[in-house]
């Protein structure tokens, strides 16, 4: 069900917590911005070959150590109702991300969630490096791109670029679910 570039987020993020290190001691140590790796380990970005290596000197392991491989060896992807696996990310406290899968495409790389973003929650603007589909499910959010504000209902598509800062409110008396695809381009190597 993960992909590579998942796996590789959720494993830097389990060392450096394990280490007791903060995003703020790896930043100094590696010269990478504290948001730069943030978005790593909350897979909101494909890290190039020397930032991931900067980071790797300063968690102080070896390429060796990291699984590279990918889970999927079938040729087509099912996901049974229940079997997504909530992730953590500390940038998003108030949503709820549930990893469906992974996949990837042509000249980019598909990651699928279902997230649940709880009543009088709002998310701070960020940006990601991948064009954004959005699929409200249940409920009302509020959407905030740049300075504007999309009003989602139910049924509602929102397709954008991630780069652009955006945010998500919920002020509705319930919680919204969506369905969100991030379509992350590939790094050339």
């Amino acid at each position: 069900m993960e992909d590579i570039l998942v796996n590789l987020g959720k494993q830097l993020k389990k060392i450096r917590v394990n280490k007791s290190l903060s995003l703020k001691q790896v930043a100094e140590m590696s010269d990478v911005s504290i948001g730069l790796i943030s978005k790593i380990e909350n897979f909101r970005t494909t890290p190039s070959l020397p930032v991931l290596l900067k980071i790797m000197q300063s968690l102080q392991i070896d390429l060796s150590e990291l699984n590279l491989s990918s889970n999927n060896k079938e040729s087509y992807i099912l996901i049974k109702k229940g079997e997504g696996e909530i992730e953590e990310r500390e940038d998003s406290r108030g949503l709820e991300y549930t990893f469906l899968f992974s996949d990837g495409i042509s000249e980019s790389n598909l990651r699928t969630y279902i997230v649940k973003v709880n009543k009088d929650v709002y998310r701070e603007p960020i940006s990601t490096d991948a064009t954004e589909l959005i699929y409200v499910i249940q409920g009302s959010i509020n959407y905030i791109l740049n300075d504007e504000l999309l009003i989602l209902g139910e049924g509602d598509v929102l397709f954008f670029d991630g780069s652009i800062p955006h945010a998500v409110q919920n002020k509705y008396s319930t919680t919204a679910v969506m369905l969100k695809m991030y379509f992350i381009k590939k790094t050339p190597y």
